[in-house]
């Protein structure tokens, strides 16, 4: 215990949580997908590899990671692509959706639909009569066609053609489509949602699907209710993590602790963080080391906002962009000690950063770069969001 009463965890303890609860240590491999989201409660969608690799890097059989989150995505509709936390794409199991959507999207979808009716309105387009109607019209033809690209839809409501001039005489002007703007909005309000996409696993361009009917919850159950899914997942964490990864303001975060009855813990840097009132006893290190190929934008490395319990500052340089997003990454024993990258003739190339790991790390991550193998297959993927250290990597011979 620390002074106070409380609890201590140390990172040795956060990291062994980390390599359970995150399905990373061999022991703790999933059988399927659906295992994986609700272990990590969201796996980041903004770049599609991203999901199919996470899912496979925790998988017992890494090989089925691409068809299985295809079923479980466009088939079996278990998982849902859709708008979450601080106005990001992310996949969730379908059971969250309604609490995902009350508890991060109403606020941002409200501002979204308003900065769209000021932009129309300013660049002297329809008013929001006109886009109602619109709206109306491309959710029936959505609904009629199951799936559909913007295009497909625009055949069916000619009206989403319609284009607009965008911040006139700014150095940032550009001529917006409705098409794109409304889809946007009406995926942030919980409407839509991402269907299967045009090409393969790694293809950014979707088609749009009607969302999942789901009950409207109130926020600040809905809120409480994330936060506890959260924590389960990744506790300890610091206000200052919850507010980063909710996008919440922190009377919002401080409620929902609250409600939940959040046990607070003291942590190694000297700050506070909170577990589940359920999950105040020791998590023991996994018995056997583990390493990992994690992706670019993985939900563990962009879990919390403070990494230095698993991330070194130094290392930060080469393995973020300057917008903050992860590059692809190594593990070993729930540390990150360098990163990785596929080669245009498909192969891949790794570098570890840290001097410090021995022969047995060495092993284990070839023996992890196997796995990714086992999920990429003929597939050629590269990040949405390039780092240092992968352009670097990727690039050599």
């Amino acid at each position: 215990m620390s002074g106070g009463g409380r609890r201590h965890i140390d990172a040795a303890e956060r990291r062994a949580r980390l390599a359970v609860r995150h399905r990373l240590a061999g022991t703790a491999r999933a059988a399927a997908p659906e295992e994986v989201a609700a272990a990590l409660v969201a796996l980041h969608g903004s770049d599609p590899a991203t999901v199919h690799l996470a899912v496979g890097a925790r998988l017992a059989e890494p090989v089925k990671a691409v068809p299985e989150t295809e079923r479980a995505l466009y088939e079996d509709r278990t998982l849902v692509r859709m708008h979450g936390m601080r106005h990001t794409v992310f996949v969730f199991p379908a059971a969250l959706t309604a609490v995902v959507h009350a508890s991060t999207g109403l606020t941002v979808a409200a501002r979204e639909r308003a900065a769209l009716l000021k932009h129309m309105a300013k660049a002297g387009a329809p008013d929001a009569a006109w886009l109602a109607e619109v709206e109306t019209s491309t959710l029936a033809a959505l609904a009629r066609r199951g799936q559909a690209t913007a295009t497909e839809l625009a055949a069916d409501e000619p009206r989403l053609r319609e284009q607009f001039v965008y911040a006139a005489g700014k150095s940032y002007e550009g001529i917006h489509t409705v098409s794109t703007r409304l889809l946007k909005v009406l995926g942030v309000e919980g409407k839509v949602v991402r269907g299967r996409p045009l090409g393969s696993w790694t293809s950014s361009q979707f088609r749009w699907a009607v969302a999942p009917e789901h009950p409207e919850l109130d926020e600040a159950e809905a809120q409480a209710e994330l936060l506890r899914h959260w924590l389960r997942a990744c506790g300890p964490a610091t206000e200052a993590d919850l507010k980063w990864w909710t996008g919440w303001r922190v009377t919002e975060v401080r409620r929902a602790l609250t409600a939940i009855g959040a046990e607070p813990v003291s942590l190694d840097e000297g700050t506070t963080g909170y577990v589940t009132r359920e999950d105040t006893e020791p998590v023991a290190a996994p018995e056997e080391p583990w390493a990992a190929f994690l992706p670019a934008l993985d939900p563990t490395a962009m879990a919390w906002q403070h990494r230095d319990w698993y991330l070194a500052p130094e290392l930060r340089p080469q393995l973020f962009d300057r917008s903050g997003n992860v590059g692809p990454t190594v593990w070993w024993n729930g540390r990150v000690i360098g990163g990785w990258a596929q080669r245009a003739d498909g192969e891949l190339a790794w570098r570890v950063l840290d001097p410090g790991v021995g022969r047995e790390a060495e092993t284990a991550i070839a023996e992890a770069a196997e796995r990714v193998r086992g999920v990429v297959a003929e597939a050629r993927v590269t990040p949405r969001f390039r780092t240092p250290l992968e352009k670097e990597l990727s690039a050599s011979t």
